[in-house]
Order: structure tokens, then sequence, then C-alpha cells
């Protein structure tokens, strides 16, 4: 006869209401059930002091180990016993496994890549700075703690012109920009927090619901439904779950009253969701983990286009509250367990086919390459962010885009690896042809062709194109390429003999991806464009026009690669690299924008128009030595020159060999020639700033990393500390 070992933190059988339940069930299916606590098993010899159902009481046995354990616990409480049930797991066999907290299932889901797509983009909040561009990208947020349960602790936050709502369960109170800075610093120090963007189910009447999809392993070891049922908030509520008052509501009834003629096709929707998506998580769990699962309780909503979005995956679900559903859910159980018991060698045979076939299937992962003169490294950062939204991406550092760089990649990367996105720089010709020949991209982008080590070509931009062509020459002939449609020097790009697809971004030209109602917005820049079939509004949390190219450039990878715009949203809110127009806010309402790690002619423009765009009152640049431009360096001095006064810059200072000649063509132009400074030493461009900035000034430093432009943004920093 089989024997049943029901596991649970509690030693009193009696404070765990089920254990009645499945003890009666147990003996009405014919097996041996006893209950049992970590702190009672003698491994010495092979025994559990247990806990038996007899004549109406529960009597203390000593038990064999029995065939197979019921995981009852909670997983949090079975932690200080992690020794014992490891132990225990590597001689009986388990019904089922935690599968982790909120995030850690949120994580798993996104290795089931057909179901990915109905995950809500999750981020654990580390800092105040992502919950806020958070929230400037979705307006509406939800705020939740990652080991939540029963729906408490669970907040709703929307900005509202200058003030921010938060709303908990039928509460609701307006924060100022400081209040919520205090609330948030006050939940974060006592607990982590994830954050999502709020999705909503609404019913005809207004109120807020949800479905709860039950499912469960039966005695043959497959997946059956216990139930679907929606759980309606009360009016005012925002939360439908059971423990914050909502209620329940039969299934059918409800769908014909809210979907009428559509009411059929969402019950066959739900129930083969419910059960593709059980299964999906079993064969993860024993892909990666060998071991097996026998129920949860998937929270769905669906949205205006009843597209479905998963809220929470909950491992070892609550019974459901109403329906008389409690003996179907032990019943299940008890048979589940007993066919583990019997089937050890089968679910074992089964395991290994999964592991072999997933390593079988894993074929070819996208390789990202990206060059160009500007751009790379944002473009990189932009990409890999969006894709590791559901996959394991290997993404070189910043700013590591030498050879030799590469090599170091390529004897990093591994299978574990779903996606590797890689920059390939080059000063001279036949840099790149080498980059190809260690990793083979099978996806290239083509930033731009810019002015960056022109002369070291002969100052013939012809030339930077030809050797970045190299790329397209040597990755895979029938890949994908990305190109930039406004870039006007990208026409000397050799793409004549490419056989694989090629496609545009832009913001000015007809492109495949096209940015559109481009503008400045607080912390960064705000676009519209066509995604899908449909038109989406996106932020990224950096300054200036020439970084929505960049973010296109990612767009169009991941949209090919078959992310949804509501990944893309949330990758788009990345880890911005450091020292690319970083501002600092500083005493006075002073600020200063950090652009100190490269420096050409066409980013010293773009750095230019994000002073023009945010500076509210005086504008000062700060603009130090560009290189490597040969022949062409007066001739593009002479530009820059012009274009500062175009935009309207009130003071200007140059810094470094021949940058004088910036400032000349200023004074040529009409600058205010009393408003030009120019040093070769730091130390004297200081003391300058020291009397001259004041109040409200907004402070552009532009230079590479060669000229220790950072050096001034330190300086401006310490100097004007709030």
């Amino acid at each position: 006869m089989t024997i049943i070992g029901m596991l649970h933190h509690r030693r009193d059988p009696t404070t765990v209401i089920k254990s009645y339940a499945y003890a009666a069930v147990a003996k009405a299916e014919g097996v041996d059930f006893f209950y049992f606590s970590p702190g009672t098993v003698n491994f010495v010899n092979r025994s559990i002091r247990g806990q038996v159902y007899e004549n109406g009481s529960w009597k203390e046995r000593i038990m064999p180990f029995p065939d197979v354990i019921y995981n009852a616990g909670s997983p949090e409480k079975l932690v200080k016993s992690k020794a014992t049930i490891n132990k225990l797991k590597k001689e009986i066999p388990f019904t089922t496994n935690s599968l982790g907290n909120k995030w850690n299932i949120n994580e798993r889901l996104k290795e089931a890549k057909e179901f990915s797509n109905y995950l809500i983009p999750t981020e654990v909040v580390k800092r105040m700075d992502i919950f806020y561009k958070f929230i400037i990208s979705f307006q509406k947020v939800v705020l939740k703690p990652i080991d939540g349960r029963k729906g408490k602790g669970i907040y709703f936050i929307s900005k509202i012109e200058e003030r921010y709502e938060v709303r908990k369960n039928a509460e609701s109170d307006f924060y100022s920009k400081q209040q919520l800075d205090e609330f948030l610093k006050d939940k974060l120090s006592k607990g982590t927090f994830i954050i999502q963007p709020y999705i909503q189910s609404v019913t005809k009447s207004g109120q807020v619901y949800d479905f709860r999809l039950h499912v469960q392993k039966n005695g043959e070891g497959k997946w059956v439904i216990t139930t679907i049922y929606p759980r309606i908030a009360p009016i005012g509520s925002i939360i439908p779950n059971i423990n914050n008052g909502g209620f329940t509501n039969y299934l059918d009834p409800f769908l014909e009253q809210e979907f009428k003629g559509e009411a059929f096709d969402i019950r066959r929707m739900l129930e083969h969701f419910s059960l593709s998506l059980a299964d999906h998580l079993d064969k993860l769990q024993m892909t990666k983990y060998g071991e097996v699962i026998d129920e949860i309780g998937i929270d769905v909503g669906l949205d205006e286009n009843s597209k479905i979005w998963v809220y929470e995956v909950n491992w070892r679900p609550g019974c459901p509250p109403a329906f008389y559903l409690e003996l179907d859910v032990v019943i299940h159980s008890i048979q589940y367990a007993k066919y583990v018991a019997e089937n050890q060698r089968k679910i074992k045979i089964e395991i290994s086919t999964l592991k072999k076939k997933k390593i079988e299937e894993k074929g070819e992962i996208p390789i990202i390459a990206i060059t160009g003169s500007a751009g790379k490294t944002t473009s990189k950062a932009f990409l890999a962010s969006i894709l590791s939204k559901k996959w394991n991406v290997f993404e070189s550092k910043d700013y590591w885009n030498t050879t030799e760089h590469t090599k170091k990649h390529a004897a990093e990367i591994n299978d574990a690896h779903e996606a590797v996105v890689l920059e390939y720089g080059m000063a001279y010709p036949g840099v790149i042809t080498e980059h190809c020949s260690i990793i083979k991209p099978t996806i290239s982008i083509v930033t731009n062709i810019g002015l960056a080590h022109v002369g070291n070509f002969d100052s013939d931009i012809k030339g930077v194109a030809h050797a970045k062509s190299e790329l397209i020459h040597g990755m895979d002939q029938k890949g994908i390429l990305i190109l930039n449609k406004d870039d006007d020097n990208s026409k000397y790009l050799e793409t004549q003999n490419f056989k694989g697809k090629i496609m545009t971004v832009g913001i000015k030209s007809p492109a495949n991806y096209r940015a559109y109602g481009v503008r400045y917005v607080e912390n960064g820049m705000s676009f519209k464009m066509k995604l899908q079939g449909q038109e989406i509004t996106l932020f990224i949390p950096i300054l200036g026009e020439h970084h929505v190219y960049n973010a296109l450039n990612a767009i169009a990878v991941a949209d090919y690669l078959g992310f949804t715009p509501m990944e893309i949203k949330a990758g788009l809110i990345f880890r911005k690299p450091p020292r690319r127009l970083t501002v600092y806010n500083c005493s006075d309402n002073i600020t200063v924008i950090d652009d100190t790690v490269h420096s050409h002619p066409q980013g010293v423009k773009a750095a230019l128009d994000v002073l023009s765009n945010i500076g509210k009152h005086r504008k000062i640049a700060i603009i130090g030595q560009m290189r490597e431009l040969g022949d062409l360096r007066e001739q593009e001095y002479r530009k820059v020159g012009e274009y500062v006064y175009e935009k309207g810059i009130d003071l200007l200072i140059t810094y470094g060999f021949r940058t004088e000649e910036i400032g000349d063509q200023a004074k040529l132009k009409g600058f205010t020639a009393t408003n030009i400074y120019h040093f070769t030493k730091k130390e004297a461009l200081h003391e300058l700033l020291k009397e001259i900035v004041k109040k409200d000034d907004t402070i552009l430093v532009k230079g590479a990393s060669k000229t220790n432009m950072f050096d001034t943004v330190q300086f401006l920093d310490q100097t004007f500390k709030e």
C-alpha cells in the first residue's frame, strides 16, 4: 500500500485546516497517510514521528519513510529546515516543489518563450529612480511586495499633472513629489518591492476584476482544470482578491454578461491558456531542476482587446472559496501523490528526455553587432535591456569594443546565453573584418557614418564608410542589417551585394521604424511610432533626439526577434551608460550636463541641442578638443562655432589645442566677444567658473575621455554641491 507523508512547517495538524480533508480522502483512496514536520525526521533508522488520524483525532505514531511526500508547507517557514528537506528529496520523491516568489516566477515564465508575451513587464525597485522612470513611461503603475500574498501591501500609483495618486484598496491619497519620495523611502526600507505597469480589467458596471485559473495534476499525471472563476473587486476598490473584500462569481454567467457572443471563445481561451501555461512551467521545472510541480493558481486579466495578461502565478494556491470544490482539490492531490509514488521510473525518463530535447532544440542564437561613428554603446544598452526582458543576454561591457575585447567575449559566451549584443569599434581599415572573423554576427546595426577617426582615412568620409562596410561583408550574408535612413553619409555603405534583409530607422525620412512627435520631457525623451499595427508612445530616460535613433535601432531588432510592444517599452527604461548626457542638479538650481566620453562634430552638435532644449535661463557650453579630424579639423571647428551661435548659447568656453577657432567663428557670426573664453589649462578654466557661474545656469561639459573633461564636471559638482 502506498504511504503518503504530508510535510508542513507546523507541528500540530489541528492548526492546518486541510490536513483532515487529506487524511479522509487518502483513506477513501486506499493509501496510508500521515502528517509530519521537518524536526520529527530520523535519518539513522529511516523513520518519522508523524501524526495519523484515527477514530476522530490525531495520534502520534512512528512511521517508516513514506513512498512520496506531499509538500504543503510555506517555503519561507521551511527555509530553516532546508538541510533536512534537501536530504529527504534525495531519498523520497516530492509531489511538488516551490516556484519561489513573484520575481522568481516571473523570471521562469520568461523562459517559456511563447508565454513571455503574456507577462506584464516587471522590475525589482532597488532605487527610487527606477520607480520614477517606470511611472513616466507608463503613467499608472502597481507597486507590490516581492513576497506578498492575498493581495496585501499592493499600491496603485498614478501621475496626474504634478501630483501622484496613491491607492490602496478603496482608499486614495494625493502626494507631492517630495511626499511620494518619503513614502517610497519608507516602503523600500522595510522590504523588497516590484513594479509593473497597471493593466486593468473592468466590468461594464466599472468594477475591477480578474480570473483565477486553478489547475492541478490528476491520478494519471496530467494537468486538469479544477476551476476557473472571476474575482470582482468591491465598488471603489481596485483589488479583486477575496481577502480584500472581493467576491466570486460562476464563470459562464459572468462571461455571458460581460462578453455576450464572445463568451464561449473566451472560456475556451482561458481553459487552453491555463493548461498550456501549467504544462510549460512543469516542463521548465523538470528540465532545469529535475523536479515536478502539481498545482498552480494563475491570476490573469483581459485588456480592452481581450488579450490575456498574467498578473501572478501562485504555487500551492488556496482552495477556491466557493463552489464546494475543496474535496476536488484534495482528491487530485492525493491521486497525483499516488501516481508519483508508483511511476518514479517513468517520471525520471520524462525528465531526461526533456533535458536532451532542450539541448537539441537550442539552435543558433542571434548575435548582434553594432558599429557606427556615434551611438554604438547606447544602442547596445537599449537592445540588451529589451532582450533581457525574457532572454539570458550576453552584453559586452560599455566601451569594450576593440578586437582584443571581442576575443575575450568569444571565450565568455556559453550555452546558457540566448542572445549576444556586441559593439564593434574601429579606428583603421581591417579592424571590423577582424572582429567578424572572431565572432560572426547574424544581425548588424550601423548607427551612422560620421567624422570620428576621419583623420585616419585621408580626411575622406567615404573611407570611413568603406571601413564600416566591413561589418556588412563580414556578417551572415542572409542576416538582418539595420541602417539609419536620415544619415546622409550612410549612402556610402556597401550594401549592393548583401543578400539578407535591410531594415531602416528614421525620424525625418520614411523608414521601416520611424519615430514622430519627438519631444523633451522630464528626464528624457518621448516619441510615438507605429509598431505591430498600433500607435504607441515611448519614453527613453536619456536626453537628445540623437538617442531616439539609438532606441529605434534596438526596437527594430527586438521587433524582428518577436518582442512585444510592452516588453520593448519596458526595456527602453535602461541602465544609461555613464557620462552620456548625465544631468547633475546642483545648488541654486544650477544644472550640469556631463557628456565627456567621446567628442566629434556630430556629437558636439547633438549635445548643444540638449543644452538649448533643457536650459531655461543662461546656457553655458564648455567644449573640449576633438581629435582625429585630420585636414577637416579647421572646417569642422568653424561649423561648430556657427552652431553655437545658431542655438542661442549665452557663454562659450573652449579648452584645448586650436579650439579657439570655434569661438572665432562664433564671433564672426555675431556671438558677443566678451562671452567667449579659451583655455589650455584646466586650473585657469576652473577659476573662471568659480567667478561666472550663477543661480539657474545650465552648463554643458562636452569632451572626449582623452582630454579629461570629466575633471571639470567633478569640479562643478563639488563647487556647487547641493
